[in-house]
C-alpha cells in the first residue's frame, strides 16, 4: 500500500485493524451480484469457506461482514495484507485502490493505539501480570482473598437467563460428581456491583481455562452472550487451543451462529449420543 509507512508489514496487522467505514465501503462493492466483476461469494472462497457454508452466508443481510467476521474469528493467519491479496487475485484491485488511504489511517491508527498500550503505566516500574491490576478487578467473584491468589476456573459458562435451569445441571453433574470441576457461573460466583464487561474480560482471559457456550434461540438474541462469545474467540484464533465448546441442549428454530460452526459441537438433543455427553464435556474441560 503506497500510502502507508513502506516499513509496516500489512501481513502482521490483524483485521480488527480496519473500521466500520472501511467495512461498510466493502460492503457496496461486495454485497450485490455482478456478471462480470467478483462479488463477495468470490472473495469467501478465496478464503477458504466451503460450498455449503458460502450458501448459508446467502441469507445474510450482509455477507461480506460475516465472512469478515468468521474468517478473522477461524483463521490465525488472516490480516489487512491477507485480505487485500484476496482482493488483488479475484481482480478487485478496483477496490484497493478505492479504500487504499482510508485502510492506511486505519493502519496507522492501529499502530498507534498499540504502541500505546505497550508504553509502561506513569510511574509504575514493574507490573506483576498475575496480580489484578486495578482495584475493580480484586476481590470479583464470591471465593476471592483480597490481596491473595484470584480464584481459578475449569471453565467459564457463557448463557443467557432463560437456560439457567440447564446451567443447574451443568453444575450439578460437573462438580458435585467425580469430575469434580470448578464452573464460572456469573449469577453464582461473581460480586455485584462492577463493570460487567470489564470482570468478564477478566473471567475469561486470565481466570477460566475454557469457556462452554450454551447455545439457544435465546442465546442469539443476547447481546451479553455475542460479546462474551467474540472476546473469548479473539483469544484464540481458529480455536487452536480448544478453548470454547458449544453446547445444544434443546431444539432450535433459529440457524446456528455461524461464528461458531468451524467447532465440534456438544449436542444434548441426540438421543443416540445423550448417554456419552457429559463424560465428553468433562473430558474437554478436564484438558491441561
Amino acid at each position: 500500500m503506497d500510502g502507508t509507512d513502506s516499513k509496516v508489514d500489512l501481513g502482521s496487522i490483524p483485521l480488527v485493524a480496519l473500521n466500520v467505514t472501511v467495512r461498510k465501503r466493502l460492503g457496496l462493492y461486495l454485497n450485490p451480484k455482478h456478471t462480470v466483476a467478483a462479488d463477495w461469494t468470490a472473495v469467501a472462497e478465496t478464503m477458504g469457506f466451503s460450498y455449503l457454508e458460502i450458501k448459508n452466508y446467502e441469507a445474510s443481510r450482509n455477507p461480506t461482514k460475516t465472512i469478515l467476521d468468521d474468517w478473522a474469528a477461524r483463521n490465525s493467519e488472516s490480516s489487512v495484507g491477507k485480505l487485500v491479496s484476496i482482493l488483488e487475485e479475484v481482480e478487485r484491485k478496483d477496490i484497493v485502490e478505492d479504500l487504499q488511504t482510508l485502510i492506511d489511517e486505519d493502519v496507522r491508527k492501529y499502530l498507534e493505539t498499540q504502541k500505546k498500550k505497550a508504553e509502561p503505566p506513569v510511574q509504575v516500574p514493574e507490573v506483576d501480570s498475575c496480580v489484578p491490576r486495578t482495584p475493580e478487578r480484586s476481590g470479583i467473584t464470591v471465593d476471592d482473598i483480597p490481596g491473595g491468589i484470584p480464584e481459578m476456573f475449569d471453565a467459564f459458562i457463557c448463557y443467557c437467563q432463560s437456560d439457567f435451569a440447564f446451567v443447574l445441571e451443568m453444575i450439578r453433574e460437573l462438580e458435585q460428581t467425580e469430575y469434580n470441576l470448578k464452573l464460572c457461573v456469573f449469577d453464582r460466583n461473581v460480586l455485584p456491583g462492577s463493570c460487567v464487561w470489564t470482570i468478564t474480560s477478566e473471567l475469561i482471559e486470565k481466570r477460566c481455562k475454557r469457556m462452554v457456550v450454551v447455545i439457544s434461540d435465546e442465546y442469539l438474541d443476547s447481546d451479553a452472550c455475542d460479546f462474551q462469545t467474540k472476546f473469548a474467540l479473539s483469544l484464540c484464533p481458529g480455536a487452536r487451543s480448544k478453548r470454547l465448546i458449544p453446547v445444544v441442549y434443546k431444539s432450535m428454530t433459529k440457524p446456528f451462529p455461524s461464528i461458531l460452526r468451524f467447532l465440534t459441537v456438544c449436542d444434548y438433543t441426540r438421543p443416540c449420543t445423550q448417554a456419552w455427553f457429559w463424560i465428553r464435556l468433562a473430558k474437554a474441560l478436564s484438558l491441561p
